[in-house]
């Protein structure tokens, strides 16, 4: 897929990762969504149909995992690529995510805003 044309959304509760994440994959020339919590996220997602969706796990109204499960549900939802991001390293918390469909985890505090936007060019191919 050429990244110029992609979409991808960000979904997280922390304004300033959301906002570094934004202008980074804009910076690329990625297309990029935002929403605040999991029940605008789900809500952007399934309208806007991004290629991928950078999901954090811990937000406000519905967590990451419950949007990970709703998306899953949906026709379109169970092909679209998801990165999830927590700040927790928990072994059961990652199987739970990766068993509910998520496609990759990754821990905020263990990476980059670079190496991030790398697996997000990886994963758009």
């Amino acid at each position: 897929m050429d990244t110029q044309k992609a979409s991808v959304l960000v979904v997280d509760d922390e304004k300033d990762l959301r906002e570094a994440l934004s202008a980074a994959l804009s910076y690329e020339g990625i297309n990029v969504l935002t929403a605040e919590d999991g029940e605008a996220g789900l809500r952007v997602a399934l309208s806007e149909k991004p290629a991928l969706i950078l999901l954090d796990i811990t937000m406000p109204k519905k967590d990451g995992l419950e949007v990970l499960k709703d998306l899953r549900a949906d026709e379109w939802g169970k092909e679209v690529k998801v990165i999830v991001m927590t700040a927790h390293d928990d072994m059961g918390k990652i199987a739970e995510v990766l068993e509910a469909g998520g496609d990759e985890y990754v821990v905020k505090t263990d990476v980059s805003l670079a190496e991030i936007v790398a697996k997000v060019k990886a994963k758009l191919g």
